[in-house]
């Protein structure tokens, strides 16, 4: 039979983890691929069975909203990547952000945020919660001393976004983790930037690991979803309250497809860092580019903390012209052959982004334009910028 690795070891390598981990082959007739279980619901041979089932939904399946084979995998694999205890995945990452908050908090309690989360996680914050009596806090995380400065005795959650997707500032996650940790409070944090190939929150203390699954888990821009890891307590909380009651669970197929791409997220973050660091190295040194933000820079205020407790960066950074106005934005990026102009990120394609199309924000330049650097060879992407800016 082939291999199948039923228990992790600590020290299992990445690739055992993607290839092997958590299939159980002999289960399914020894199938290389994961089989797809395109069920909603599951039948059983006896009432006694069914009702032993309907007790145990976290780890039997009954219904797909809970427990389906298919995503039981993906949940392996993912905890284990993160090097947690267990994983839920749900529709979206929004859905596994709002999911959890939801039921780990209660009216009255409070949450201490880094300012500028992902945009909706941002309304949630500041427009939802205060309607069920949550209070939210937002703070520079560039010093972690913000976040004590902000606890106050009804502080239940400190929520992390390091670096964040449109201007790459960073938190101090040890630090922030471990005043927490003193005071009895949960830390969360968004790894979506740098996935548990690059970082590691848990090894640093965090509480809470969230994805938008979307980037690079799937890598193929043909499906959403988000994760949540954390211990065995948080995620049968979750799974209770957020997966159960709220419903926002991914389709088996979804999960069969971020499965998919997980076989390959090595090889395409890899890919996708290199042709971001080459096309920097030539963006810096243009006429009419006044910096590029990108977490290992040179030029990045928060360089050293960034290579302390990240492994690498990947293919995302924001580009600032020296030229303002709406007008040459739009120019270039039109210019552009190679980039499509569209949102989200960390898929096989290149893409662009004007940042004053999400919104204004605080530190945010207003001439400046995201950029994706996909699996495109780093010629064809340089050569097109090159173009672009000579047209610009």
């Amino acid at each position: 039979m082939a291999l199948t690795l039923k228990k992790r070891s600590k020290d299992m390598k990445t690739s055992s983890i993607i290839n092997h981990y958590g299939e159980e082959r002999e289960t399914y007739l020894g199938p290389v691929a994961p089989p797809l279980f395109q069920t909603s619901n599951f039948c059983f041979r006896s009432a006694k069975e069914l009702r032993k089932a309907l007790h145990n939904e976290f780890s039997e399946p009954v219904y797909s909203r809970g427990n389906n084979p298919t995503v039981a995998i993906l949940r392996k694999k993912v905890a284990a990547l993160e090097g947690m205890s267990d994983c839920l995945v749900f529709a979206s990452g929004s859905a596994a952000v709002t999911a959890t908050v939801l039921s780990l908090l209660s009216s009255g309690d409070h949450i201490v945020s880094v300012k500028k989360p992902y945009a909706w996680v941002g309304y949630f914050f500041s427009e939802m919660l205060p309607r069920f009596g949550i209070g939210v806090s937002m703070v520079d995380g560039r010093d972690p001393g913000n976040f004590m400065k902000a606890i106050r005795p009804e502080t239940k959650l400190i929520y992390l976004e390091s670096p964040n997707s449109l201007t790459f500032e960073i938190q101090d996650i040890e630090a922030v983790a471990n005043m927490a940790s003193e005071r009895n409070i949960l830390t969360m944090i968004d790894n979506t930037y740098c996935t548990p190939l690059y970082q590691k929150p848990a090894g640093m203390g965090i509480d809470i690991v969230v994805h938008s699954a979307s980037k690079y888990f799937s890598g193929h821009s043909d499906m959403v979803a988000g994760l949540v890891c954390s211990n065995d307590e948080i995620i049968q909380k979750v799974f209770v309250s957020g997966m159960m009651a709220l419903g926002g669970i991914i389709s088996p197929h979804d999960a069969w497809l971020m499965l998919r791409g997980l076989r390959t997220m090595p090889l395409r973050l890899e890919k996708s860092r290199q042709n971001a660091e080459a096309l920097i190295r030539f963006l810096e040194g243009h006429a009419r580019v006044e910096r590029v933000i990108y977490p290992f820079s040179e030029s990045f205020p928060q360089r050293e903390l960034a290579a302390k407790q990240m492994k690498g960066a990947n293919g995302l950074f924001t580009v600032v012209l020296k030229e303002p106005g709406k007008k040459s934005i739009d120019r270039l990026c039109e210019s552009l052959e190679h980039f499509l102009l569209a949102v989200s990120w960390g898929g096989y394609e290149s893409l662009v982004l004007p940042l004053d199309a999400v919104g204004s924000h605080e530190g945010m330049p207003a001439h400046a334009v995201r950029v994706y650097a996909g699996l495109e060879e780093a010629e064809t992407l340089i050569g097109d910028f090159r173009q672009a800016l000579d047209d610009y």
